[in-house]
């Protein structure tokens, strides 16, 4: 008896403990500075000319509680908060009984914010889970409770909380999707929109109708329980299509997101840049975006991906080599359907595309252009004996010798693996490294032909050194960050520091037009050469292909373009659609370019250039078959010949 008493006496004391923390905190809460919550929260992209293209987590159509649907008031506090008007911005029985639910399933099936937690959290640039953001938010909603009304809380949350679709508050939503004023809104519209935030990539009407009514049923259900709608209206409820107007204005979403979701992603790295909107009342964020290329890049994919397969997903980035400026986006097929950027957040087989880096790295070891090595059906046999096979495509090879420039031309290989062998396995993934991809990289014997897994932005890196002469850049999305007072908080300072030879640099850039040149067509043909007739300028470019995965690059001085195709649970591309992103380039630079001179690399002085054969490398008068060869001044009589045994030692 005497240990129950003592364990009583000890809860007793606890909760007497835990009242007057409570009761000091609400106290410090009441007596802290009051948060300007019609004008926090708010942040402005800009692109690169200054204009205004999206408007987050705030809004000018702030409407006021009298003024939005008492149906939409109503189903809001049924599914988010139906405690609202009792609690002081923690629901603590809903706590104690989610947390039992949660213990008693063993996982997490449910959560406990309140609509004033919510709130809060709508004005952080991020979602992390850790405890002093947890702290922050905590004391972020006392102060809330202590210094608004529930009707100012509600009516602040309606205003800034994300209804999808890039539409943040109410009115914007509703004139979005149904294109009337919140005030307006029916019942089952009002419900539609109540159960978008749990999940607003997912749940609104253009991303998933059906999921969107589903939910919206589940707010009617709720409703019910609340009584707040009876059993005979529910039933009357959703007999008949809801028309949905934002769907006309589909393309414009599509065109923007992807860009926006990769701005924050960067926003969040910025050290100077505080974690919460409250700490500076919004942001003005100006971008490297060019409104033009982004429609233009969106039209060329709108055009060239087949209308007959739902699946077959695409991603793209435009960059300016000079700068490492970002200056269009698209993370996908279809931003309405699937919000995953896949040019920055997945990771691919590059294919092919990671031999030009090898190449490079040969020019810088002694090889040259014309250097040659016997292209034919090899295995590769180890100190181990485990053995390597790569093919061509289609076994399709030369039983001859051919030159660097012939082997990028027809993308053979053979030719590259006796090249990485020659060179040192490490020696790729040094020199990958030295041009800005970060992944670490497997030095195995198939890293040339693009095994290793990168994501499209990391990849970009090493393609933006060689598309500028060998300088290493930060490619970025954001040039400068203001507060809504005009006080800068960030500035990109442009990198240059140069980590390539600008001669091998300019070498391997003239090598890599050997793509679409019909002086290389002999047992195989340039692998792009099906765009030569569309080709107004040089280019160096490059595609890459793996059994998942098809990639096209190219670049000149003012342009750097990288476009991949595939699916997302990595099922076998098909053959026919090999032809997807090269076009989808081409008519993009194209289209870009188009009004500006053409431009390419100045040869430079200590660089000399030699006609020879283009598949042999030797001396030749058949003029069908002459390539300019490009030799640092004192390489070119050197016509080098490679043997690899093919018994190699580790």
């Amino acid at each position: 008896m005497r240990f129950f008493k003592k364990i009583l006496k000890t809860n007793f004391i606890f909760f007497i403990i835990s009242i007057i923390c409570i009761i000091a905190l609400y106290t410090a809460a009441y007596f802290s500075p009051v948060l300007d919550i019609k004008n926090t929260g708010k942040y402005f992209i800009y692109d690169d000319e200054n204009n205004l293209i999206y408007t987050g987590s705030g809004t000018n159509k702030w409407v006021s509680l009298n003024d939005i649907s008492p149906y939409l008031i109503d189903a809001i506090l049924s599914v988010e908060d139906k405690n609202f008007y009792q609690h002081k911005g923690f629901d603590y029985l809903r706590i104690a009984k989610t947390l039992f639910q949660n213990i008693e399933n063993k996982e997490i099936i449910g959560g406990a914010s309140t609509i004033s937690q919510q709130y809060v959290k709508n004005l952080y640039l991020n979602f992390d889970k850790t405890l002093d953001r947890k702290l922050q938010e905590a004391w972020l909603t006392l102060k809330l409770e202590m210094h608004f009304s529930k009707d100012e809380i509600l009516e602040g949350y309606l205003n800034t909380i994300n209804f999808g679709q890039g539409n943040y508050g109410v009115e914007n939503a509703s004139l979005y999707y149904f294109n009337k004023s919140s005030k307006d809104l029916t019942k089952e519209e009002a419900m539609m929109l109540a159960g978008i935030p749990k999940n607003p990539n997912n749940y609104n009407p253009i991303s998933n109708y059906d999921a969107c009514i589903k939910r919206a049923k589940i707010v009617a259900e709720t409703m019910v329980n609340n009584k707040l709608l009876t059993d005979e209206e529910n039933n009357k409820l959703f007999s008949e299509n809801i028309n949905i107007y934002g769907e006309s204005n589909e393309q414009k979403i599509n065109n923007i997101m992807y860009y926006q979701d990769a701005v924050k992603n960067e926003l969040e790295k910025i050290p100077s840049i505080p974690k919460t909107l409250i700490d500076t009342g919004g942001l003005k964020i100006y971008t490297s975006l060019n409104s033009k290329y982004q429609e233009i890049l969106e039209n060329s994919i709108k055009n060239n991906m087949p209308s007959d397969d739902d699946e077959l997903q695409v991603a793209s980035v435009i960059i300016d080599p000079q700068s490492g400026n970002v200056k269009a986006l698209i993370g996908g097929k279809n931003y309405a359907k699937s919000q995953f950027n896949r040019a920055i957040s997945s990771k691919r087989q590059v294919g092919s595309t990671m031999k030009p880096l090898l190449y490079y790295a040969a020019l810088e070891n002694g090889m040259t252009g014309s250097s040659t090595f016997l292209s034919e059906a090899t295995t590769f046999v180890f100190s181990n004996n485990q053995t390597y096979s790569p093919q061509n495509y289609n076994q399709n090879y030369g039983n001859k010798n051919i030159t660097m420039a012939a082997a990028i031309s027809y993308s053979d290989n053979i030719y590259a693996v006796k090249t990485h062998l020659f060179l040192g396995e490490d020696t790729l993934v040094d020199t990958a490294h030295r041009m800005g991809i970060t992944e670490d990289l497997d030095p195995i014997p198939s890293l040339p032909l693009g095994t290793n897994e990168l994501s499209m932005i990391d990849f970009a890196n090493a393609y933006t050194t060689l598309a500028n002469g060998g300088f290493k850049k930060d490619l970025s999305f954001i040039n400068k960050v203001e507060d809504l007072n005009g006080n800068i908080l960030y500035e990109k300072k442009d990198k240059n520091e140069q980590v390539l030879n600008g001669n091998y640099v300019y070498i391997l850039n003239e090598l890599l037009t050997s793509t679409y040149n019909s002086a290389f067509k002999d047992y195989a043909n340039p692998t792009i050469y099906s765009l030569a007739s569309k080709i107004s300028r040089k280019y160096a470019m490059k595609t890459g292909s793996t059994s998942t995965d098809y990639w096209m690059i190219g670049y000149n001085p003012d342009i750097l373009m990288l476009v991949w195709n595939g699916y997302d649970d990595n099922t076998e591309v098909q053959i026919k659609d090999n032809t997807i992103s090269k076009n989808i380039w081409v008519d993009t630079v194209e289209t870009i370019l188009k009004d500006k001179e053409s431009n390419w690399y100045e040869t430079p002085n200590n660089v000399v250039g030699v006609p020879l054969n283009a598949i042999t490398g030797e001396e030749t008068k058949d003029k069908d078959h002459v390539f300019i060869f490009y030799y640092v001044k004192g390489s070119e009589d050197s016509k080098d010949s490679f043997v690899l045994n093919e018994e190699i030692s580790e």
